[in-house]
């Protein structure tokens, strides 16, 4: 956990971006995150020195070899620990002239390394730069939990920065979707529209928690840094943004690519994945000609969150399961498309339950109301009943402002201190998780005025497939006892005898 000391200081460093001149919160957070990358070079060349001064052998492959670059500079001149003693002017010229295009020749290497190929230093002025290596230099980044805490801190005032906002899920509403998928370590995992990677970086620490001995597997761990987490997406500066997130995880080489998932051009990966976790764009709108042509044969719309149910069926192999947020008007839309894909998910497929989110999860930067899909790719049907929960508070106020409800302790889906029934109101997500492992259980057994239910799939059939939760949640008024008429009139008339008793008393004190 993040100490206030060392939010503090990332509190420093992010101010003295804005006040040198740098505003655009992604673009502060790239060149953060250009900085942490060089910084992290670094502490793998020293790593290597170390091994080798033990072992007395030679260091393979060497992140800074011996020699200099094409403009002369040694490669020992563009490591961290050195040019961080430079005045800011030498510095500056360090960084810029040497460091940067050293990322560019270094861009082959690992997946990392590839999003540093453009690279580019906007830093301003040498007195900036020397601010920000000086401030991240006594940040601690030596273990992982820090390293990982810290950037989720930093990734954390993306979504506070206004209209940037939208690139970040609420990371408590992710571990909930994360903890009722229950990763394996054998799965193959994708976000199709990964932004900051924020779920494959919670199904890794759901793994390291639930199954630390697949690290120490060595099959199980090459699976793990390789080809477990695969992540896409069409802008290249959350792909770097994303690809340091999972580095300073602790995952050496994942998948982060560049991809328009839903074009033609992309049309790839059929049936490759085990699990998708995802928070597609909504509200967006493709031409038919630039989509890929399989995803329409599901349901031929424009729509981009139809059209991303439909591209997640492709990818998961049969017996892949997924849960992704959609906007509420997917349950219910009226269209032939909305209604084409709802039958698709429960008279083909799965579909496992639907969790109704309050409309202020997303709140300051949207307030639209959504809720969580959960269902598994069979190609053969399945649904006997779908599990809904209302989810009616998630642990923060509803507001703009997103104010902690309860003790950090008390948070999450899987809090460190249990709930008492009044913290249940105030955060519901312990319940849900709860009860979705009961959903073929208990829960099945519950009445339709309850926070969960589950609905018969004919039922589900009769209504159209309407999925939204209030078509079925029935609700108990309480009955109110009205007083008689003839109460009513004794005290209407009590009353205004008080009243005129009144009046003739202000009378006689007048007189």
């Amino acid at each position: 956990m993040i100490t206030g000391t060392l939010k503090s200081q990332i509190d420093s460093v992010w101010d003295d971006f804005w006040s040198g001149g740098i505003s655009n919160p992604l673009e502060v957070m790239e060149q953060l995150t250009y900085l942490l990358f060089i910084r992290a070079l670094d502490q793998e060349q020293t790593r290597a020195e170390n091994k080798a001064a033990r072992t007395g052998q030679p260091i393979d492959n060497p992140v800074f070899p011996e020699g200099t670059d094409p403009k002369g500079q040694p490669y020992e001149n563009l490591r961290w620990s050195r040019f961080k003693n430079l005045a800011p002017a030498e510095m500056y010229k360090t960084v810029d002239e040497h460091v940067f295009p050293f990322l560019h020749e270094i861009a082959e290497d690992t997946t990392h390394a590839q999003h540093m190929a453009a690279a580019r230093l906007t830093i301003p002025t040498p007195a900036l730069l020397q601010k920000a290596v000086d401030g991240l230099d006594a940040v601690p980044m030596e273990d992982r939990d820090t390293k990982g805490d810290v950037y989720e801190y930093m990734l954390a005032k993306i979504a506070t920065a206004g209209e940037n906002g939208q690139f970040r899920t609420p990371r408590h509403i992710i571990k909930l979707m994360v903890e009722m998928m229950a990763p394996t370590p054998k799965d193959i995992i994708c976000d199709p529209a990964s932004g900051t990677c924020g779920f494959l970086v919670a199904a890794s620490e759901h793994i390291r928690e639930q199954h630390p001995t697949a690290l120490t597997d060595t099959g199980l761990s090459d699976h793990f840094h390789s080809r477990m987490f695969n992540g896409f997406d069409f802008d290249n500066t959350m792909l770097r943004i994303g690809s340091m997130n999972m580095q300073l995880h602790g995952i050496e080489n994942p998948n982060i690519t560049y991809r328009d998932s839903l074009s033609e051009e992309y049309a790839t990966g059929h049936e490759a994945y085990t699990l998708v976790l995802a928070n597609p764009p909504f509200a967006g709108s493709l031409d038919y000609e630039g989509t890929a042509k399989d995803l329409l044969q599901v349901a031929k719309t424009k729509t981009t969150e139809l059209l991303f149910i439909s591209l997640f069926l492709r990818l998961l192999k049969p017996g892949g399961r997924a849960a992704v947020i959609v906007p509420d008007g997917v349950l219910f839309g009226s269209t032939k498309a909305h209604k084409e894909l709802r039958r698709v998910l429960v008279e083909d497929q799965k579909l496992d339950g639907i969790v109704s989110l309050p409309s202020g999860v997303f709140k300051p930067y949207a307030g639209v109301s959504t809720a969580i899909l959960l269902f598994t790719k069979t190609n053969s049907g399945g649904t006997d009943h779908v599990w809904f929960y209302d989810l009616q508070a998630d642990g923060q106020s509803l507001d703009d402002r997103r104010t902690p409800l309860l003790d950090e302790d008390k948070l999450g889906p899987t809090p460190d201190t249990p709930l008492t029934g009044d913290d249940h109101t105030s955060n519901n997500l312990p319940d849900a998780l709860a009860r979705w492992q009961q959903r073929n259980g208990s829960e099945t057994d519950r009445e339709f005025t309850d926070q969960s239910f589950c609905v018969p799939k004919e039922d589900i059939a009769a209504n159209d497939y309407d999925l939204s939760i209030n078509r079925y949640k029935e609700i108990v008024y309480e009955e109110i006892e009205y007083p008689e008429p003839a109460e009513i009139l004794n005290e209407l008339s009590a009353l205004e005898t008080e009243i005129q008793q009144g009046i003739e008393d202000l009378k006689a004190m007048l007189e």
